[in-house]
């Protein structure tokens, strides 16, 4: 899935119709000691029962009811609580509706509490920041972190001749594609076994691509062309948060997207529309219909526990200089609801799912990467005794190689309006000037209010 099931980096989702069905709120008039807890992961709302164990047992008297709800049902859930004064008491938010839930004054700010429980933000490796709104105040705590990966089958790559070192250090610029772009040819096989930079290679019947969806419509790129322009300098923002434009319309963002499309009118990847949104990345890895994919963190230990097929994961590419490597990141933030009528209580709960103590519990099943350092060498321990390398990621985290996503309003206005002009860019009907086209609708979406 090429959009982080826990709303990768800003990941924009679309609200639809109010939905009217909402759990009821945690503390009644009746004085009801149940703490509602709402996160769109399934993975997490697993994970995070052992913390809510341990916190009834400490808080005598309390239950937290954890609920989990799809991620395309989950905000117009959370936008129907609201409305209807039945939101859950604490929730797990994106940074693409912050702005709008703090505009709304639907967030409680957490500055009172931080200040009398002298909780220290800096035990959080990433994140602390994506939480702090334009008015100063602090809105919430970062629960996890996320970042790109190369994913490759690891029998492709031993058949076309090549070593899990050669995958390690790969080099990548625009121009002709580096050692990436001879791997991504050398990859790519049509029905006949002949591979993309063979004589006779026959791009219109493709059995294997050298690489998978990097022509996606995802308008971040987190998980698709941003770990290759990034390497350059580029930024998503013109300011490292709330920007005022994207800059869609830089020289190297376009020059590495006619890069991109290349690799489609070549036949080493796929155009969109090739495979339905239903097939994931495991499923086009494990297929053999793509040899190598950039793909989110996330998905590090479902790709390793694929029935007989071994996957690597190697880091993402370094730039044009042939040294920097730079990675998108975000971290989805723990908030309280302004409306709970238990406020100690919640921030009691959400302080306690920032503490070392229960992030190195919950994390241990490796479907999460935890916010504080700590916690993540001891997920990243646990998964490596059952297989699971995670060190592409956590030397990202430590060679300081990741940046985080700018916080910008209108994400899902912005999605509207930017995904059909990268569409018809891939798919032919629109040629360079889309870019401009696309930040000049950046200027006044993120302006509005």
């Amino acid at each position: 899935m090429r959009v982080r099931k826990a709303v990768a980096l800003g990941a924009a989702l679309t609200l639809t119709a109010l939905v009217s069905a909402c759990s009821s709120n945690s503390s009644s008039s009746s004085g009801s000691s149940t703490l509602n807890w709402w996160t769109w992961d399934d993975k997490q709302a697993a994970a995070y029962k052992v913390c809510a164990t341990d916190f009834e047992k400490a808080n005598p008297g309390v239950t937290v009811k954890i609920s989990q709800y799809g991620v395309t049902d989950y905000f117009t859930k959370l936008t129907a609580g609201f409305v209807a004064g039945k939101a859950p008491d604490a929730f797990q938010n994106s940074v693409q509706f912050f702005p709008q839930y703090a505009d709304q004054h639907q967030l409680l700010s957490l500055d009172d509490y931080i200040k009398k429980d002298k909780f220290d933000l800096s035990r959080f490796s990433v994140g602390v920041d994506s939480w702090k709104y334009t008015d100063g105040h602090q809105y919430g705590l970062p629960l996890d972190w996320a970042a790109t990966g190369l994913y490759y089958n690891t029998d492709m790559l031993t058949k076309a001749g090549y070593t899990t070192k050669d995958v390690q250090n790969l080099n990548w610029n625009p121009d002709n594609g580096g050692t990436i772009g001879k791997m991504i040819a050398h990859l790519t096989v049509d029905s006949k076994g002949r591979r993309g930079d063979q004589p006779g290679f026959d791009k219109a019947n493709i059995k294997t691509y050298g690489f998978g969806q990097l022509a996606a419509k995802d308008f971040l790129g987190q998980t698709t062309w941003s770990s290759f322009v990034s390497t350059t300098g580029w930024r998503l923002g013109n300011k490292a948060n709330w920007p005022t434009q994207l800059n869609y319309d830089d020289p190297r963002l376009v020059k590495t997207m006619d890069w991109i499309r290349t690799l489609v009118t070549k036949g080493y990847a796929p155009k969109i529309g090739t495979f339905t949104n239903t097939v994931s990345d495991v499923d086009l890895l494990s297929s053999g219909k793509v040899a190598m994919e950039t793909g989110g963190s996330w998905t590090a230990s479902t790709f390793a526990k694929i029935p007989d097929i071994k996957v690597g994961i190697a880091p993402t590419v370094l730039g044009p200089d042939n040294k920097t490597r730079a990675v998108f990141s975000n971290s989805n933030g723990n908030t309280i609801w302004a409306g709970t009528k238990n406020p100690d209580l919640a921030w009691k709960w959400v302080s306690y799912m920032g503490s070392e103590a229960c992030q190195t519990k919950a994390s241990a099943t490796g479907t999460f990467f935890p916010s504080i350092p700590a916690s993540m060498d001891a997920s990243a321990k646990a998964l490596k005794a059952q297989g699971v390398d995670l060190s592409v990621f956590t030397d990202m985290l430590k060679n300081k190689e990741l940046y985080p996503s700018p916080d910008f309003r209108n994400g899902a206005a912005l999605q509207d309006a930017i995904e059909p002009l990268i569409e018809g860019y891939f798919g032919g009907q629109k040629n360079d000037s889309v870019f401009a086209d696309m930040q000049s609708k950046t200027k006044s979406i993120l302006t509005q209010k």
